[in-house]
């Protein structure tokens, strides 16, 4: 039996899974200190259904803390960046193009040095060792944090990790994020998902403590698992030093969780909660990756994103009606949806309204919604539909129609399928599907590197080195031997670059080992 959690703003989602069955769930609200939200759903699960904390195999949690963290800018530490390039990239130096109040409060210096590689592996220059320099003045200057950054440091790592080492033998209590470990192709970027995740580690570390505790207190022994923004999952000693690979876990959950409860492998997932609605792209039952750089909090990365859309359509959503026009959100009530709603005995009009007045959902008292006009509700709804309509034809990639599911506890809000969509699905626990996504996740490893292709028989060497290498990573996260598939295997050929420059990425996922040990 398996437990997932997804840590919200609003609510803390728990299900329970034995085998391949949904035997439970609960929502309750979010707590300021995490752990005794966890705590109480978790505890509320276990009761509802009578079951002993020692029939819990592992425990899987979805959180948003540190993207919350980084966007809010707070409990984020001061960074020193280093980066490997000189005579290269002193045009851009790192932080460059970072809002000015989160540079306030994470900046500790940015230096270069000398290091680096051309994309065909020759090398910039040797690395400067100055290094050692840079790193006691940090550790004299109170700085924990220091991020490492090296031109083409995705291809050849080992710089880094030289740099890595001297800072860990001149200064051990200095803790050091290696942008290698963390983003793709892109220099500036790669270097920013460093700097980024360097800033929120000192959280990990208290995030992992509070699951730990959570857990402790209710007298689970088993191991836990957290939410990656791939649809997989990492051990809490990964999240301790990779945070920012929690970044967009949730809506990445609710498509994993779409998938596994309809067993529709590609389509549109409509997830719609209090606020806002993300809509995302299964394929193969994984997520739709982002192939831009994505922005969190004002600052540009490059390490892996689901391709998600959000609009302003929520349960929450203001409903106004103005000259015979009728407007629904992006500003809602948000959290304030059971004091505000009129069905709930409040003074807002919102989408929820809307859909009890129309007949298609039953909550609240529907008789508060008796003065209100019919004809209301059903432009809402039309409204709702044109929304979402508009929202899905700029996520699909092909004209004809495709399968829509709605999942989210504002998935009540549809009362038929928008245009486009072929067939509208909304499954049994839909509300938490979120938290089914953290339940089900398995481990993987990942290739993202740019190979010399010049003949057909460097294309297959290529690719079977990133098989290879996607594997070991995945085996090394805790994959099972023999659960291992390769899942994505694509190729892009650079035509800036000479020599038949090819960036290659590969994904291989496998069940945690727990996992088929148990079945075993």
């Amino acid at each position: 039996m398996r437990i997932g959690v997804d840590v919200g703003g609003t609510n803390t989602d728990a299900v329970l899974i034995e085998h391949s069955a949904v035997v439970g769930s609960i929502k309750v609200p979010t707590s300021e200190d995490v752990g005794s939200g966890i705590v109480d759903a978790i505890r509320a699960l276990l009761d509802q259904k009578g079951t002993q904390p020692e029939a819990i195999s592992a425990v899987m949690i979805g959180t948003t803390h540190f993207t919350n963290a980084f966007v809010q800018r707070r409990d984020l530490a001061k960074v020193c960046c280093i980066r490997l390039g000189l005579p290269a990239s002193r045009g851009v130096p790192p932080f460059s193009g970072w809002p000015d109040d989160v540079r306030a409060a994470v900046f500790a210096g940015g230096e270069l040095v000398g290091g680096g590689y051309e994309f065909d592996g020759r090398l910039i220059a040797p690395l400067d060792e100055a290094i050692a320099r840079i790193a006691r003045s940090a550790a004299d200057s109170g700085i924990a944090q220091i991020a490492v950054s090296g031109i083409f440091s995705q291809l050849n790592d080992a710089q880094e990790k030289r740099a890595g080492e001297i800072i860990g033998e001149v200064a051990p209590e200095i803790e050091v994020s290696l942008s290698s470990e963390l983003g793709r192709t892109g220099l500036i970027e790669r270097e920013n998902a460093a700097i980024m995740n360097a800033s929120l580690r000192p959280l990990a570390k208290k995030v992992a403590s509070a699951f730990a505790d959570a857990l402790a207190t209710l007298g689970l022994t088993c191991p836990y698992y957290v939410s990656q923004n791939d649809g997989t999952l990492m051990d809490a000693e990964q999240m301790r030093h990779y945070p920012v690979l929690t970044f967009a876990a949730g809506p990445t959950n609710s498509l994993r969780g779409a998938a596994w409860l309809t067993g529709i492998a590609d389509g549109i997932v409509v997830d719609i909660g209090g606020t806002t609605t993300d809509i995302g792209v299964l394929i193969d039952n994984f997520p739709r990756q982002s192939s831009v750089h994505v922005d969190v909090g004002g600052v540009r990365t490059n390490f892996r994103m689901p391709d998600v859309l959000s609009v302003g359509l929520g349960g929450g959503s203001r409903v106004r009606v103005t000259g015979g026009q009728l407007t629904i959100g992006p500003d809602s009530v948000g959290h304030r949806l059971l004091q505000e709603a009129l069905v709930f005995g409040g003074e807002q009009l919102t989408a929820s309204d809307l859909a009890v007045a129309g007949g298609w959902a039953t909550f609240g008292t529907p008789s508060w919604l008796a003065d209100l006009d019919p004809a209301i509700a059903t432009k809402g709804a039309e409204r709702i539909r044109q929304i979402l309509a508009t929202a899905i034809d700029k996520v699909k990639t092909r004209p004809e129609p495709v399968p829509m599911i709605l999942v989210g506890g504002g998935s009540v809000l549809v009362d038929k399928a928008p245009a486009g969509v072929s067939e509208m699905v909304r499954p049994e626990h839909a509300g938490v599907a979120n938290a089914i996504g953290a339940a089900i996740g398995q481990v993987s490893g990942e290739v993202d590197r740019i190979f010399t292709i010049a003949t057909g028989e460097d294309r297959e060497a290529a690719l079977a080195e990133a098989r290879s290498e996607a594997i070991a990573k995945a085996r090394e996260a805790g994959a099972a031997q023999g659960s291992i598939e390769v899942t994505n295997l694509e190729t892009f050929p650079l035509q800036y670059l000479p020599g038949g420059a090819t960036r290659v990425t590969c994904r291989a996922v496998g069940n945690l080992e727990i996992e088929d040990t148990a079945h075993d």
